[in-house]
């Protein structure tokens, strides 16, 4: 009679010592990325209310209304389309007319708004958009809609 022997090892001794220092290896990789901060630099989001109103058919308001980062705010640019002629804000209270040069400006501080006047909307819609520049040097869309 002729026996059969059977091959019991799966996976030769060497080829499995290389598949445990790669796994190794790779899983070290990983945690000294996060360790390290390698994973990337992620900004966070400031978070500062603003809101939009419209006051007239030609007129809006747009105001400071606070939030968790508002003290990193040190002014918002307010752009609107279409174009307003002129504004006001909290700093100053005759109307300045806007130039191409002339962005209306919003300070800080809560419950600063700017007047917009002299808007011609186009089927009775005004987009307004508000950036902010923060202390850090970033600067972030706090607002953009349409009234």
């Amino acid at each position: 009679m002729k026996f059969m022997r059977k091959n019991e090892e799966a996976v030769s001794p060497v080829i499995g010592v290389i598949l445990m220092v790669a796994i190794t290896v790779i899983l070290a990789a990983v945690i000294a990325a996060f360790v390290f901060g390698m994973a990337g630099n992620i900004s966070k989001t400031k978070i500062v209310a603003v809101t939009a109103q419209k006051i007239s058919s030609s007129n809006i308001t747009v105001m400071n209304q606070g939030g968790q980062d508002v003290g990193s705010l040190t002014f918002a640019t307010v752009v609107t389309n279409p174009a307003a002629t002129s504004y006001t804000n909290t700093t100053h209270t005759a109307a300045r007319t806007i130039s191409a040069t002339d962005i209306a400006t919003m300070g800080a501080p809560v419950g600063n708004a700017v007047y917009m006047y002299g808007l011609n909307a186009y089927g009775g819609r005004t987009e307004v958009s508000v950036i902010g520049n923060f202390n850090d040097g970033t600067q972030q869309v706090l607002l953009d809609t349409f009234v």
